[in-house]
């Protein structure tokens, strides 16, 4: 029987690893402990910084971070009940190069110093249809990222939503950010892949992402650099919304999951 939330959170207050933002921590006064000092304090090396953004239950913080011991990987959403399978694990499993940050994505530029983070994993994050600035990949959120990833830094974008893919596509287009890796059908183009490094990273599943493969849903990859100068402009497009919700998805495609 699965532990219940009472229980995770009681678990998470102890790990050494997660780190729960204080309420003042979300006032733009107050200077959260951790922020600019995650290198020396924690992790207690230079390595680069990698962050997944809306990282659920933490399957992919915790993938990469196997896969790169010469990294340090930080889990962060608010669902603490979520994240408290990869914390766990990564915990039992004597990781140093993995931590957690339960809090509010809209307030992350407050938990980082300028330059701290090198790269930021978007792993099948709501598509926020209706509300553009709600969206982890709108120029909204670009700007937020400026504040504390490195000139240059990478955006991962893995995603079941054509229609967050197609929004990021026109926003990077638009924008002129330089594009590495594009493919709108993932796991086609892996299975003619011949870096095993590249299968490895990408072949990495979320518990979310198993249930859209098994209802036949195409998965998405985009990875692109994000310059710290220059003016960022919204795409003025309409874009086709998805024919099913990426979050609550039981009312349309009969799954019962919540994210």
């Amino acid at each position: 029987m699965s532990k219940n939330k009472l229980s995770k959170f009681a678990d998470m207050a102890s790990y050494p690893h997660v780190f729960e933002a204080p309420f003042q921590a979300l006032d733009t006064e107050a200077q959260f402990e951790m922020k600019g000092h995650w290198h020396e304090r924690f992790f207690k090396n230079n390595n680069p910084i990698v962050l997944e953004l809306g990282c659920g239950r933490g399957e992919y913080t915790v993938g990469l971070g196997r896969l790169f011991p010469d990294k340090n990987f930080i889990g962060v959403d608010i669902k603490g009940a979520r994240m408290w399978t990869g914390a766990t694990e990564s915990l039992k499993a004597g990781m140093t190069n993995v931590a957690f940050l339960r809090t509010n994505i809209e307030f992350i530029q407050r938990f980082f110093a300028p330059g701290e983070v090198a790269e930021i994993w978007l792993t099948f994050s709501d598509p926020q249809m209706k509300k553009v600035t709600k969206r982890l990949t709108s120029t909204f959120f670009m700007e937020r990222y400026r504040g504390f990833l490195q000139d240059g830094g990478l955006i991962h974008l893995k995603t079941d939503s054509n229609f967050l893919f197609t929004y990021t596509h026109y926003m990077v287009e638009k924008n002129n950010l330089p594009v590495l890796f594009k493919t709108e059908d993932l796991y086609n183009m892996l299975a003619s892949e011949t870096d095993d490094e590249v299968k490895q990273i990408l072949g990495i599943q979320t518990y979310y992402e198993q249930q859209w493969l098994t209802r036949g849903l195409t998965i998405k990859y985009l990875k692109f650099q994000l310059p710290a100068a220059g003016e960022l402009v919204e795409p003025e497009v309409e874009i086709e919304l998805d024919d099913y919700r990426s979050y609550n998805r039981s009312k349309r495609s009969g799954l019962e999951t919540s994210k």
